[in-house]
């Protein structure tokens, strides 16, 4: 599994200040006034959210073993047209049930013939109009 935080840090260019989400930094950089883990907010907490459950297999999470879109075992598939269809079935549902903050526009698969898969998912943010995309790329390992 490759892991790119890139998505999940860039600046937040929201106009929308009514809520504020918050996550912790899994960079795990030091925030210089509190000697804390650092916080993204608001989008990319929302975007750091949506990729920790894309990259989550089902019983990775204790005491919640329906969370995460188990998508490792579909590595190991001939990706054709049905495996794309449960794989983008499989991401919205889990989106859609653990992630209530978005609503997700599209998902698009495509495989990199090298054994991996580039996964982007475009959602809209509750409250906002401008749609946001997050990317990940998962590969097999073995």
């Amino acid at each position: 599994m490759a892991y790119s935080n890139y998505d999940a840090t860039t600046t937040n260019q929201s106009k929308r200040s009514n809520r504020i989400y918050s996550d912790l930094n899994l960079n795990f950089t030091k925030n210089p006034a509190t000697k804390d883990v650092a916080k993204v907010f608001d989008v990319q907490a929302i975007k750091r959210a949506v990729k920790n459950i894309i990259l989550t297999n089902r019983y990775e999470k204790p005491f919640n073993s329906e969370f995460g879109c188990n998508l490792r075992g579909f590595l190991f598939e001939n990706l054709t047209d049905p495996v794309l269809v449960l794989m983008k079935d499989r991401i919205s549902t889990a989106i859609e049930k653990y992630e209530p903050r978005v609503t997700v526009e599209d998902i698009v698969i495509k495989d990199d013939g090298k054994n991996g898969v580039n996964i982007m998912v475009s959602f809209l943010v509750t409250g906002s109009e401008e749609p946001v995309t997050v990317s990940t790329f998962l590969k097999r390992v073995r």
